[in-house]
């Protein structure tokens, strides 16, 4: 389906990948994954045609239809919701507009107008048989939680809009689908379905996401973006996982085992060089040490950062207490009469479909919000650190590094500021990088350096998994569940909740909740 030859990628004067020769089966679905910063958004792009590579170039046959998810969520303003849709078909959306506008102010009695009507009924057959276009994008519209089809795109939220480009990719039931991403702003119910629609694509799909469970829900092969070339891997993200790191340490031992020998052959060549009865063994030696090779056994370009979540202060009997809460937003209830207790030793996430409450609940715990009804109770041996959900809009400035942080340490302590940074993977000359140059997902490695350094003993944390790359994430939820604190944790991630939850709070449509103590496989259960 998917030719890929010679392929060439180099940005900034560094390779991203070479000579990448590659075909891609229909009937498989690639999940392509790699660190960020490795080329998995410019390798798809490059796969769309997007954008060119260095050399190379990707052959897919005219005949079939391939689906690119959006990017601009503000590149259908002026469209109807189910407009967008439709455009996922650009032959049948302007036949469509045409006949609609042909009817609307068209003379019938013009025989080429009727002509022209003749040949849009055509194409809207071709492209439609069954004539089901507007039940079809009703329905996928619905499942993404669509109540209203007809407002405005611009009168819908960001989260909302990409849903909207979701549906519209998905719509013409592409042969080729590149998704960059596609559960961004999606809440566990929207994810399921997409899964659910994905496994039944019959074509070739190229993905990438940082979600786990959703690359092994998904996925039948792996493109993994590393030592500068893409190998496939069969099966889903764990397979890869295991086979991967099999690899890996078979490289290691190769590489020390490589090590060990330059050094005996160096040692021996230093003592005796310089003896006459032993020259003729240390040229030999020099020699054998020439051919080692150490450099073509390359180091990967993953790291995994040291997430640690201490403590300063224990955490006494109470914690926090929340009664009868309300809240409205522009005369809209949002939250309604709202009670839980949260006891020591409570790792809650709390999920719900987008729009319902989460972020504004985290905003009422932090004080950024007051509620116009009830009560909340802290206790006296609680002292928070809060991960917004906003990060990326609120980590800005001309600062350094190390300076941004600093500001959140009483101490000023510069060794523990900069160790703190190193367990986030930023060092030596990129502590001095100013914020407002870094990305969307050094923010978050940022914010989370903040929480680490803060040592609070409650943890409210609203999508920190956002912009994290899958290393990262792994490496949060095992600090999540290590935490000898609390933890309230918004996410839609269901392997970070695995990781971390003992008890699940929803937030309903109504504004109630549900409040469950267990694991999140203990509540589907239920």
């Amino acid at each position: 389906m998917v030719q890929i030859n010679s392929v060439t990628m180099r940005f900034a004067g560094q390779i991203l990948f070479e000579d990448i020769n590659l075909k891609l089966d229909s009937g498989k679905r690639y999940g392509l994954i790699g660190a960020n910063g490795a080329g998995k958004s410019t390798f798809l792009k490059i796969l769309s045609g997007e954008i060119e590579p260095n050399s190379g170039n990707i052959a897919i046959n005219s005949a079939l239809k391939v689906g690119v998810l959006g990017q601009n969520q503000f590149a259908f303003e002026d469209f109807s919701i189910k407009d967008a849709v439709l455009y996922g078909n650009k032959r049948l959306y302007d036949a469509v507009k045409e006949k609609e506008k042909l009817y609307e102010n068209g003379d019938f009695e013009d025989e080429n107008i009727n002509n022209r009507l003749a040949e849009l009924e055509i194409i809207c057959a071709e492209e439609d048989p069954n004539y089901e276009y507007e039940t079809a994008i009703e329905k996928i519209l619905e499942n993404l939680g669509f109540e209203v089809h007809d407002a405005f795109m611009r009168e819908i939220t960001s989260a909302e809009k990409f849903k909207v480009l979701l549906a519209q990719v998905l719509f013409p039931k592409p042969d080729i689908l590149f998704l960059d991403e596609p559960t961004n702003n999606l809440d566990i119910e929207a994810i399921s379905w997409l899964e659910n629609e994905l496994n039944r694509h019959n074509g070739t799909m190229v993905v990438i996401s940082h979600d786990r469970h959703f690359l092994n829900s998904v996925v039948t092969n792996i493109l993994d973006i590393d030592f500068k070339t893409i190998r496939e891997f069969s099966g889903n993200y764990d397979d890869w996982y295991m086979a991967s790191t099999l690899m890996q340490k078979q490289l290691e031992t190769e590489r020390e085992r490589k090590l060990k020998e330059k050094e005996d052959l160096e040692s021996f060549i230093r003592r005796f060089s310089a003896n006459a009865s032993k020259a003729k063994q240390a040229t030999s030696r020099q020699k054998q040490l020439e051919k080692i090779d150490i450099s073509d056994i390359q180091t990967s370009s993953r790291r995994e950062p040291s997430i640690v979540f201490r403590k300063k202060r224990d955490i006494g009997n109470e914690v926090l207490n929340i009664e009868n809460l309300f809240f409205s937003y522009e005369g809209k209830d949002v939250l309604k009469n709202i009670s839980f207790k949260v006891e020591k030793g409570d790792k809650i996430a709390l999920i719900g479909t987008n729009g319902v409450g989460k972020s504004t609940l985290c905003k009422l715990l932090t004080h950024e919000l007051f509620p116009k009804e009830g009560k909340i109770s802290w206790g006296a041996t609680i002292e928070t650190s809060y991960f917004p959900q906003d990060t990326t809009d609120i980590i800005k400035g001309d600062m350094e590094l190390f300076e941004w942080l600093g500001q959140f340490d009483d101490k000023k302590d510069l060794d523990e500021i900069r160790k703190c940074l190193g367990r986030m993977l930023f060092s030596g000359e990129e502590q001095k990088k100013s914020v407002k140059s870094i990305s969307g997902g050094e923010k978050h490695r940022m914010m989370l350096s903040k929480i680490m350094l803060e040592k609070g003993n409650f943890l409210i944390l609203d999508e920190p998994n956002n912009h994290l790359d899958l290393e990262a994430i792994i490496a949060l939820g095992e600090a999540l569940y290590k935490f000898e604190g609390v933890v309230i944790c918004v996410t839609h991630d269901r392997e970070l909740i695995d990781a971390f939850a003992n008890r699940i709070i929803k937030i309903e449509e109504n504004g109630a909740i549900t409040d469950f103590k267990g694991n999140y496989e203990e509540y589907k259960g239920v």
